[in-house]
């Protein structure tokens, strides 16, 4: 994977070796100086800027997503720059990011395990800031029976179908692309706190 920027001169060192391909992990992207100049543009922003949502709000910047595509507006240059400096990256094959979505999750809010969908494949990049979280990685509900045959529900919990947490430290990167991003349902677990374990 070519990478252009001189953040992170190259991704491959970054590759999470234990998870299904790819996840590219980078601790401390930003710094903590703009860390704090970005948490302060996305607070500053416009009250309709944001959407409740049950367990969590959000912002949409770069236009609205859309079934049937993306409805485009412009970025604010306070976003722009910071698509240019994840896109030089490489990880658009050549193209620059054109959509932003802004995630607060206070303690105890969450989100369900979900896929994002084919508006942002092949790749999705995460920019945390404020404070750690982890993000939970499972296998599907169906699972493929070999052959033509259908998909059959698996009978599995949720634990069950767990396949590995990523520890997203604030101002690090995640890059997720392949089978990750395509295949796998990824979430937030509604909690206060975080146990760390060896199998995390």
């Amino acid at each position: 994977m070519e990478v252009l920027s001189p953040r992170v001169p190259g991704l491959d060192p970054f590759r999470v070796q234990e998870a299904p391909p790819a996840a590219y992990y980078v601790p401390d992207f930003i710094s903590e100086a703009e860390e704090a100049r970005l948490l302060q543009q996305v607070y500053a922003a416009p009250k309709p800027k944001w959407t409740q949502l049950s367990g969590r709000r959000l912002q949409n910047w770069g236009g609205l997503p859309h079934p049937k595509g993306l409805v485009p507006e412009p970025l604010p240059p306070w976003l722009q720059y910071w698509v240019e400096e994840v896109s030089a990256l490489g990880v658009f094959g050549g193209q620059a990011a054109n959509h932003v979505l802004v995630n607060e999750y206070c303690p105890g809010q969450g989100i369900m395990p979900h896929e994002d969908g084919p508006l942002y494949f092949p790749t999705v990049t995460t920019v945390s800031l404020g404070s750690p979280t982890l993000l939970d990685f499972y296998r599907p509900v169906c699972t493929e029976v070999p052959g033509d045959e259908p998909q059959v529900p698996a009978a599995q919990t949720e634990e069950q179908r767990h396949v590995l947490s990523l520890l997203l430290e604030p101002r690090s990167l995640l890059v997720l692309r392949e089978e990750l991003y395509s295949r796998y349902l990824h979430g937030i677990r509604a909690a206060t706190s975080d146990a760390l374990t060896a199998k995390l």
